[in-house]
């Protein structure tokens, strides 16, 4: 049998992955099936829709973290925004009208579907502090900082 390796291969060992790719298809074409016929759940791919990310800005100013990303085309009660002290994700569905046959668009570059993005916080926040706005589809966050430098004074009470 001719070997059908390029000399570069044949030289360094590579492997030319496409070529590998079918050998693995073949090698399983030849091995006996055991049981009732059926691929282990792990082999079975899963049909787990799409999520589009929403790109974010993250700054800070002296006493928040501001957190800014573009949600036009989404109702404020589509959104679901979960805040610990140290992360955020913000969730939610930009639905598409089908006002137009599929096949009168030219381009179609518009995301439509489910999207979400956790954002690792640099800084604890106060999350009972903190505020949502929308204004012209831009959503932002404002979220206070921990000030773990405050101390306070406690008083001992006798009873």
């Amino acid at each position: 049998m001719k070997d059908k390796r390029s000399f570069f291969e044949r030289l360094t060992g590579a492997v030319n992955p496409q070529e590998s790719e079918v050998e693995e298809v073949r090698e399983e074409r030849r091995l006996p099936v055991k049981g009732n016929g059926r691929k282990p759940a792990s082999m079975i791919e899963e049909s787990i829709p799409e999520e589009g990310e929403l790109t974010v800005d993250v700054y800070q100013t002296p006493d928040d973290i501001i957190i800014k990303t573009i949600v036009a085309g989404v109702r404020p009660e589509d959104l679901d925004i979960s805040i610990t002290r140290d992360m955020v994700t913000v969730r939610g569905s930009r639905q598409e009208s089908n006002e137009v046959n599929t096949g009168d668009y030219f381009h179609k570059e518009l995301y439509w579907g489910t999207f979400s993005r956790t954002i690792l916080l640099p800084q604890e926040v106060d999350v009972d502090a903190s505020e949502a706005s929308e204004k012209h589809g831009l959503l932002i966050l404002r979220l206070p900082k921990l000030d773990k430098s405050r101390q306070t004074k406690l008083k001992v009470r006798t009873s």
